[in-house]
């Protein structure tokens, strides 16, 4: 048996005005996401463990069945893996995002979607003017980059840009947890302030400001951690070999700590103009000599964050229409068979344009498997699924268990 896992990142949502009361997922028009729920069975998952945050860190290694409480060191970390830092020893590691401020607020999480062009440029004019043997830039995906401080204490409390957008910034700015990290937060808190002093007339953003666009006001640094100590998928549930498929630096990095294969898409964005199309192809090509391939989608996060439930239920179209439903077509004709699993790993939705704890809807289709009642696949038909509430692990149990 192969394992195939489809995740549309923060597709979860509730029932806005806008679409008729409906959520995004009810209000889409999605034949493939519905058949896989009449053939298969359903239910719901929380994902995110007592106490933590609902971030899709969290949430993705939830879903990949890590005890996430023992194996969890910061988003930074799992970033840096992907982009092939490697972390010494005492290297704090924080995702640093471009934000845009507006009237000493937070406009937005992501500098307007800036492109990775646009950011590579900034990113290595702050390395230039603040960097150092102590602190390092990597520049990532659009407005993702990473920052390690050599010597950096964890303990600090970092806010998530996403999660406070309209809040006067210096109000969300990192605290200490320990006297210990004191001159950490204090050195982090100066990098954004000198980080706006210096971009306030760069190039780029000029430019940007003249186009109508967003500039990239400020670094944003949160999600501190070291190096995590995690086994791979392999050791933990004795499956064979595993990839990835993500434009996102955090899922890669889950991935190669998890020991899968990364494999990126020419065309992948993170946004809903990602190449749907594409990841099909390569999920389906991985399936040849992988026994579990993990698709992730971004585009809903993004529309969720965005607070925009037309563009988030055009996403979940597309998932449907451009990655599901070919893969849906090809499988039965492969060598061995396909169970194929559906969720997102958080909600997001339009009305906070941020995340929430709430548990997720997901199917899961076994190849000959009795199907359980329901037909539809949203948050609410779910709810009469067979697996009823999973938590963590259990969904990732469910998935390898055999039949009968």
């Amino acid at each position: 048996m192969k394992y195939l896992i489809i995740l549309g990142d923060g597709m979860a949502d509730e029932p806005i005005g806008e679409l008729g009361n409906k959520t995004p997922l009810e209000a889409a028009v999605k034949p493939s996401m519905d058949r896989l729920a009449a053939l298969g069975r359903c239910g719901r998952l929380d994902t995110i463990p007592e106490g933590m945050h609902p971030g899709s860190e969290i949430a993705n290694l939830s879903v990949l069945g890590y005890d996430v409480p023992a194996v969890f060191e910061g988003r930074g970390v799992l970033e840096a893996a992907s982009m092939g830092v490697e972390l010494e020893p005492g290297d704090l590691a924080l995702r640093c995002n471009l934000i845009c401020l507006e009237e000493n607020r937070i406009k937005n999480h992501s500098a307007g979607h800036i492109s990775s062009g646009e950011a590579a440029e900034i990113i290595a004019f702050l390395a230039m003017k603040m960097g150092n043997d102590r602190i390092r830039f990597y520049p990532g995906v659009s407005y993702r980059h990473l920052l390690v401080i050599k010597g950096g204490h964890k303990g600090l409390a970092c806010t998530p840009p996403h999660d406070v957008m309209g809040t006067p910034f210096r109000e969300v700015m990192v605290h200490p947890l320990v006297e210990e990290a004191s001159s950490t937060a204090s050195l982090l808190n100066y990098l954004i302030v000198r980080s706006r002093y210096l971009l306030e007339e760069h190039p780029v953003n000029l430019k940007r400001v003249a186009e109508g666009k967003d500039p990239a006001s400020c670094i944003w640094p949160w999600s501190p951690g070291y190096r995590p100590q995690m086994p791979t998928l392999s050791a933990l549930y004795g499956i064979g070999p595993s990839a990835v498929i993500s434009a996102v630096d955090l899922i890669q990095g889950i991935g190669v700590y998890a020991g899968m294969k990364v494999i990126r898409v020419e065309g992948a964005t993170g946004l809903y103009d990602t190449n749907y199309e594409g990841k099909a192809e390569a999920a389906l090509e991985a399936l040849r000599e992988h026994d579990l391939v993990y698709v992730h989608v971004e585009a809903s996060d993004e529309a969720g964050h965005e607070g925009n439930p037309r563009l988030k239920t055009r996403t979940i179209e597309y998932l449907d229409q451009r990655l599901l439903h070919p893969i849906m077509e090809a499988t039965p004709h492969m060598k061995e068979p396909v169970t194929i699993a559906l969720l997102p790993d958080h909600p997001t939705p339009c009305t906070l344009r941020t995340h929430t704890r709430d548990a997720v809807p997901f199917v899961i289709y076994k190849p000959g498997e009795t199907p359980d009642a329901v037909n539809r696949y949203d948050e609410f038909s779910v709810i009469n699924g067979s697996y009823g509430l999973l938590k963590g692990a259990a969904f990732m149990k469910a998935l390898l268990a055999k039949q009968g």
